[in-house]
């Protein structure tokens, strides 16, 4: 079953749903009986946002063509300095 948008000239858009193909070009408005003609828009496909659209690029374009790193990640101006971390004082030290 799709789901295929009509327009009627009272209530605006309306929605029903028939089988594949088998949608007709007009449909009887449900709330005021006037006929809704069929209209043809995008699928209803959910949009990523695009700090995530922008990781997922960055990701297949390094599985081609790695990023070389001349320096260690950070701000600029200021040394890259790892945070603390608590359990780093209980390992050997050489």
């Amino acid at each position: 079953m799709a789901t295929y948008e009509y327009r009627c000239p009272r209530d605006g858009v309306l929605t029903a749903r028939f089988p594949i193909g088998q949608a007709p070009a007009r449909l009887c408005c449900a709330t005021c009986a006037a006929e809704a003609v069929r209209v043809f828009s995008a699928p209803s496909l959910r949009a990523m946002p695009r700090p995530l659209v922008a990781a997922l690029d960055r990701a297949g374009r390094s599985a081609e063509a790695p990023e070389v790193v001349n320096r260690i990640p950070g701000r600029r101006g200021t040394p890259y300095r790892p945070a603390a971390h608590p359990g780093h004082a209980r390992l050997p030290r050489p």
